[in-house]
């Protein structure tokens, strides 16, 4: 057989097995978590004025490339999208309308995303990617209000438990592999973060003790690299799935990082069976009375995928894949210089602080400039430890001073960096004027100066 006859016949079975009809509850429990975690999302975004705080009372966005054209939209229209927003989460958690509500709800989530680059979060990311793959997705032939109100086959294609479970694979087995570095495992930046929390906790103590951050260390990428792949086998994935509920319950009791734990515990269920919660429900009615015998009856055949479907499939996990490993293809020092930061994974594995003020030049006269006076205190937090940002904020304070009538206006930044406890350090070259110099997309930028210190571990602090 030919290399091209044995492509064909793979790409052939992965159609067909690809294929098969399974069960929709899986898909249908996740929807219905995935739209209440975003109603919640919306409700706490409100509670804590976070709308006001992150997109009215700035006047300046950091724009992600490619979008500068997404504008935040007068005060009263954005709290109005919000409540949108959190209408369409309601629609999507019961399934009413689902279509129409899953779509809206990924425009919406997506613009208020890229209205500034400050507050890119990698959960917000992946509820975008699980927002577009459910716009395509049968999600709403069972446990739907949809369904009640029409005769949907109650049966999907594995393909729409598949890729979920992909993109979940491809999320975990990343988050594991961005940790194997010097720092963390040397117990930085984990040490750092628990040490301050040692008096909240009674068990606190532990916080002190190296070996246990080391350990702490070391186990959280072993369950990432280890337990991620455990939960493709059905004997171990029981045991994993519960290792996992209890590791983000712990993040979300140590660190403040919103519905992500509880987004992740339920888009891990999609790991057991598809027709899990129905066997969960038996099992646990079975406790109380005898049920009959579990019958299953005979499943018509589904379509084969078609090739675009398949080449669809194909690409989203290729893409999903590169996103994370281009961060390799930079000769800097990712933690330092942030290049293929974002997008990759790299959750809770940096503390980064910095402090720094702006020099103006123009018709020989020079302005000091503190970032706060023209940004928040949040969106100035993150733009002196990201080079990106920093240059764009440079560009912003080049455009005022032109718009007061300046020419040949300069613009330098005098900002020394720490990363994961380290001492402080210059961080950006002073004596360049970033107004002449680009942020280069896949090459490390010469005016970012390297790290002093490579390695810094709990021992060092």
């Amino acid at each position: 057989m030919t290399h091209p006859d044995r492509a064909a016949v793979m790409w052939t079975r992965a159609a067909a097995g690809l294929s098969q009809p399974v069960s929709g509850l899986s898909l249908a429990v996740f929807r219905i978590a995935l739209g209440a975690l975003l109603l919640w999302d919306c409700w706490r975004f409100v509670r804590y004025d976070r709308i006001w705080r992150y997109w009215i009372a700035p006047e300046f966005h950091f724009t992600y490339a490619g979008f500068g054209w997404v504008t935040p939209l007068p005060g009263p229209w954005l709290y109005a999208l919000w409540a949108g927003m959190g209408v369409c989460a309601f629609l999507v958690m019961i399934g009413l309308f689902y279509r129409v509500a899953i779509v809206a709800l990924t425009v919406i989530f997506t613009y208020f995303f890229l209205l500034d680059k400050a507050e890119y979060l990698n959960h917000f990311y992946l509820v975008i990617l699980f927002l577009i793959l459910m716009c395509v997705l049968p999600a709403q032939r069972v446990l739907s209000v949809d369904a009640q109100r029409r005769a949907y086959r109650t049966r999907v294609p594995y393909a729409a438990v598949f890729i979920l479970r992909a993109q979940m694979e491809i999320m975990l087995i990343f988050a594991g592999l961005v940790k194997l570095t010097p720092d963390w495992l040397a117990g930085e930046p984990l040490g750092l973060w628990l040490r301050a929390q040692a008096d909240d906790f009674p068990f606190g103590v532990l916080f002190q003790q190296d070996w246990a951050i080391i350990a702490a260390s070391w186990g959280t990428i072993a369950l990432h690299l280890l337990g991620a792949p455990l939960l493709l086998w059905r004997r171990t994935r029981l045991a994993t799935f519960m290792i996992y509920c209890v590791f983000h319950s712990a993040n979300a009791m140590f660190f403040n990082i919103g519905i992500f734990p509880w987004l992740t515990i339920a888009a891990t269920t999609i790991f057991f069976a598809p027709d899990w919660p129905h066997r969960a429900a038996r099992w646990l009615l079975g406790r109380f009375e005898n049920l009959p015998p579990l019958t299953r009856p005979s499943v018509p055949a589904m379509r084969p995928l078609s090739g675009v479907t398949l080449t669809a499939i194909v690409i989203w996990i290729a893409v999903q894949i590169f996103l994370p490993l281009r961060a390799g293809y930079f000769p800097s020092e990712v933690r330092w210089s942030g290049d293929g930061h974002r997008f990759s994974w790299r959750m809770r594995i940096y503390d980064r602080y910095g402090e720094g003020r702006f020099i103006v030049t123009a018709h020989g006269q020079e302005w000091t400039v503190d970032p706060v006076d023209y940004l928040s205190a949040r969106q100035a937090t993150k733009m002196l430890v990201r080079p990106d940002m920093i240059h764009q904020f440079a560009l912003y304070l080049e455009s005022i001073w032109l718009d007061r009538g300046y020419t040949e206006v300069t613009v330098r930044a005098e900002i020394r960096k720490s990363l994961n406890g380290r001492p402080l350090q210059t961080y950006v070259n002073p004596n360049v004027d970033l107004t002449a110099v680009s942020v280069l997309p896949m090459a490390a930028d010469e005016w970012v100066l390297p790290s002093e210190v490579p390695v810094w571990g709990v021992a060092d602090n």
